[in-house]
């Protein structure tokens, strides 16, 4: 049997990420839990993962394309929101979920050790089965609308994995700070909530861009998901390329998730005290 050492006075500077792997058995099953909890006793299932961005897709419609007349160039409106959709989606699914994911398994964290990393982080293993299906959903769309997959799709893959690390960059900090300043499970609703208009979702970032200070756009770009959404249609449908900004979206990713690490590293040994 392999024998666990708890060292009080491990250095916060050692992340020791080997430990997740000698745990990725519990991940996936912490992951697989959440997943049918999700779906459980509902009546249409894995369908919601369809009816919901279908309708949102409605709104948008409604509201950008018909409502206020967006120009998304020679891409159909419907198709553009959907890609942008797609990663907002998964961003604000892995935020949120991530930041209350500690608080709601404090019955097994503060009776079993492990790595307590592990629960934010099987949020966002959770939140690539809806990132699947909105992806499928941006393909048939393309294949309705008769729209070719852009030669820019060999970038996809990067931008996927920006996607990700922004999502658990915010979610691993949410989840840190939430333990000690519950306060923050009535600031993240606000933050997704808000936090869509201010995020090039459901129009070009160059029709704000174009029409704010240029300090005013530097604030924008520091919105970590702002740069990976351009990117991301970018790479599917070959719109407007990336501003240069964008890198500074590139940055705040990074930044926030090896921070986000590290704080959680520091908190991680007080959190089964605090909850």
């Amino acid at each position: 049997m392999e024998k666990t050492i708890i060292d009080a006075n491990k250095s916060i500077l050692s992340l020791d990420l080997k430990e997740i792997v000698r745990y990725k058995d519990l991940l996936y099953t912490l992951a697989y839990r959440d997943f049918k909890v999700r779906y459980a006793q509902t009546f249409l299932g894995l369908m919601w993962g369809v009816i919901q961005p279908f309708l949102t897709l409605v709104v948008f419609s409604l509201v950008f394309s018909r409502g206020l007349q967006i120009n998304t160039g020679n891409t159909p409106y419907v198709l553009f929101a959907a890609s942008g959709l797609a990663s907002w989606t998964y961003f604000s699914t892995v935020m949120s979920q991530a930041g209350q994911s500690i608080i709601g398994a404090q019955g097994m964290v503060q009776k079993v050790y492990f790595p307590r990393l592990i629960v934010p982080l099987s949020k966002a293993i959770v939140g690539l089965i809806d990132f699947g299906i909105a992806t499928i959903i941006i393909f048939v769309l393309m294949f309705f609308y008769q729209v070719s997959p852009s030669p820019n799709i060999i970038y996809l893959p990067f931008f996927l994995f920006m996607s990700i690390i922004a999502s658990l960059g915010v979610g691993i900090w949410l989840s840190a700070l939430t333990i000690r300043y519950r306060d923050f499970q009535q600031i993240v609703p606000f933050l997704v909530r808000f936090g869509m208009f201010f995020t090039p979702v459901a129009y070009p970032s160059n029709i704000l861009v174009d029409r704010i200070p240029d300090w005013a756009s530097i604030v924008f770009y520091l919105n970590p998901i702002a740069g990976i959404i351009d990117g991301f249609r970018w790479s599917i449908l070959g719109t407007y390329p990336p501003s240069t900004l964008s890198y500074l979206s590139f940055v705040v990713v990074i930044i926030l998730f090896i921070s986000s690490l590290f704080y959680f590293k520091k908190v991680e040994r007080t959190i089964a005290d605090i909850i």
